[in-house]
């Protein structure tokens, strides 16, 4: 196989000299590791990036930032307006199509994901498309401006020691080779599928029986002309010369198209750029249309899960901790909501809040989620080889008899009747609400459908969203609240150009923002006096955490979810952890003293 051409243009800058000692030493600076380091350094705590390349690799990989990754780059002022400004439009990225090729007969076409109106009844933060390199420059322009983050480039794990009060990795520099020591009080790998740490760890991984080799080949082609009216996010190509799917990052430049190989017909040693060509122009249907390759590159297709995510003082994130088949999106978002659950917990710990026993509750919460998320990821492969299969083209080596399989089925009325009830059945795998934000931590059983979101006011739950209003005037406690709780700018919902003016101005805050990144909530009913109030604030400041109490009604106003209200009503509340994840409910008869023990338990703590 000819050498990749994935590298883009971005320079390491003169030489680097390693600390010998850091707070949180983070492996591995794709956008798992900057995430984490640019939520740490929001909580006060400091960290050292290091990453194995010196460049960025260019191809897009990723392109879903989901719903409640939005919310996590919401809740800590990480720019998520300029985030949606940088990727695929909304009117570009809604749809999946499905089709012979691109210029080709039209099979089906289904809704991406939730990009309806509707969806912002459920979230404020409604999902969108931009290719990992984007949101990754995006992140690394924050850490530059970032006084608590070093990013060294050019620098890989090479070994790990740890005792019960640090971690010691020994760090190798890829250009000499010359080994460097730095300790740290913990180390968090998001140093991917293949983590150098997991395995200096001997950490094990759940994974599949058989794998499948897939190959990615990225290329630069205007594809706006080609496909017309049917534009969309995903372009399932059924036709068996290039079979797979194209991701449709920028329909007027940057395109990845996706495929399954056969690695004995085609061993990947043996593919070149003339293959990859015949493959792009068999998915675009027209000998026509001029492209570029830009590099190709193959990948295993399968599902791992590492038995735990944490051993003593370090930590998987990420790939690294799991990694699954892009068949629904998942991965990136699983790993960015993996950091938002250990970076407050490392935070309280740095800050001799909470015990390091709460950081066993990283693996328990977190592992269930991902082992959810790569179970639906696997199911969304199979139905879509169950599609192909309608389609008599899998397992046929003669591309030429696939060929004509596929055209004699779409031109059979019940075939093809059949074929469109396929791809009907193939929703579920485009519309993941359920996954994205209705996940609850400690459940021990799977989402039913991982589609069918519905609010939760339970323990292990992210708060619901629903649309608030503030009334004119504030106490000066509440007003002190919410200026340290709020985000710096209203949620951006411009860009739905179904909205009026009237929407643009009540859709401004959510219930979620009501959760500072760095304190702990209380949200209560109107008519709710819970006894020893007073007592409860105190304890919070004794242990040196904020404590934010708002009350519907008095502090805020619900908008138009009136299911809301209703789990507020009759003495109802909730107590949030920072991030934004139920600790406890709150009912009539609720004492503050209760509270505390639940917090206690959470922090690791004895009753002060």
């Amino acid at each position: 196989m000819a050498p990749s051409r994935d590298f883009a243009s971005h320079q390491t800058g003169g030489s680097c000299t390693l600390p010998s000692s850091v707070p949180v030493l983070i492996v591995g600076g794709g956008p798992t590791g900057l995430l984490q380091a640019l939520l740490l350094s929001r909580l006060g705590v400091q960290s050292l990036i290091i990453e194995r390349y010196s460049e960025r690799l260019a191809a897009p990989k990723a392109h879903a930032i989901n719903p409640r990754s939005l919310e996590i780059l919401r809740q800590f002022n990480l720019g998520e307006k300029h985030v949606r400004q940088l990727g695929t439009s909304r009117d570009d990225s809604s749809s999946v199509n499905f089709l012979t090729n691109l210029s080709g007969d039209a099979i089906g076409r289904l809704p991406y994901e939730r990009m309806d109106p509707a969806v912002l009844d459920d979230t404020p933060e409604m999902i969108h498309n931009i290719p990992q390199p984007a949101l990754e420059q995006e992140l690394s322009n924050h850490i530059a401006k970032d006084p608590n983050i070093t990013l060294i480039k050019g620098f890989s794990i090479h070994g790990v020691k740890q005792t019960q009060e640090e971690v010691v990795a020994t760090i190798e520099e890829r250009s000499t080779g010359k080994l460097h020591q730095t300790k740290s009080r913990h180390l968090i790998a998001c140093d991917g599928r293949r983590s150098k740490v997991r395995e200096l760890l001997g950490i094990e991984s759940e994974s599949e029986d058989s794998d499948q080799t897939m190959m990615t080949i990225h290329f630069n082609a205007n594809l706006r002309p080609v496909v017309g009216d049917r534009v969309g996010m995903l372009y399932w190509i059924m036709d068996p010369i290039a079979a797979g799917f194209i991701i449709g990052y920028d329909l007027d430049g940057i395109q990845v198209h996706i495929s399954q190989v056969d690695v004995e017909q085609y061993p990947v040693e043996s593919w070149t750029e003339d293959m990859c060509r015949a493959k792009i122009r068999g998915a675009i249907g027209k000998d026509d249309v001029p492209f570029d390759i830009l590099s190709y590159r193959p990948w295993v297709f399968r599902r791992q899960v590492a038995f735990t995510f944490q051993e003593g003082n370090i930590f998987l994130a990420g790939d690294a901790a799991h990694s699954f088949p892009p068949t629904g999106g998942l991965g990136l978002n699983c790993g960015l909501a993996d950091v938002h659950n250990l970076a407050y917990k490392i935070a309280l710990v740095h800050r001799g809040v909470a015990t390091p026993s709460i950081l066993s509750t990283y693996t328990a919460e977190r592992r269930g989620v991902a082992d959810s998320y790569s179970r639906q990821s696997v199911k969304n492969g199979k139905e879509i080889f169950a599609l192909l299969q309608s389609l008599k083209t899998a397992g046929i080596e003669d591309v030429m008899q696939a060929r004509q399989n596929m055209t004699t089925a779409l031109a059979d009325p019940a075939q093809r009747t059949q074929v469109e009830a396929g791809i009907e059945g193939q929703r579920e795998h485009f519309d993941n609400l359920e996954l994205h934000i209705g996940y609850v931590y400690g459940a021990t059983k799977p989402p039913a459908h991982a589609s069918h979101y519905s609010p939760k006011f339970v323990p292990g739950a992210r708060l619901p969203h629903a649309w608030i209003s503030f009334p004119n005037q504030l106490s000066p406690e509440t007003e002190a609240a919410k200026r340290s709780s709020l985000p710096q700018k209203p949620v951006d919902v411009f860009y739905i150009k179904e909205f009026d003016e009237d929407q643009v101005r009540a859709f401004q805050w959510s219930t979620l923002d009501l959760c500072g990144p760095d304190s702990w909530t209380l949200v209560l009913g109107q008519e709710q006096e819970i006894p020893h109030i007073t007592f409860l604030q105190k304890h919070f400041n004794m242990i040196g955490v904020r404590l934010n109490i708002w009350r519907l009604g008095v502090d805020f106003e619900i908008i138009r979810q009136s299911w809301f209200i209703d789990e507020l009503a009759n003495g109802g509340g909730v107590l949030i952890r920072p991030d934004q994840h139920i600790l406890a409910r709150v009912s009539d008869g609720t004492n503050g003293e209760h509270l505390i023990m639940e917090v206690n338990k959470h922090l690791g703590i004895s009753k002060c």
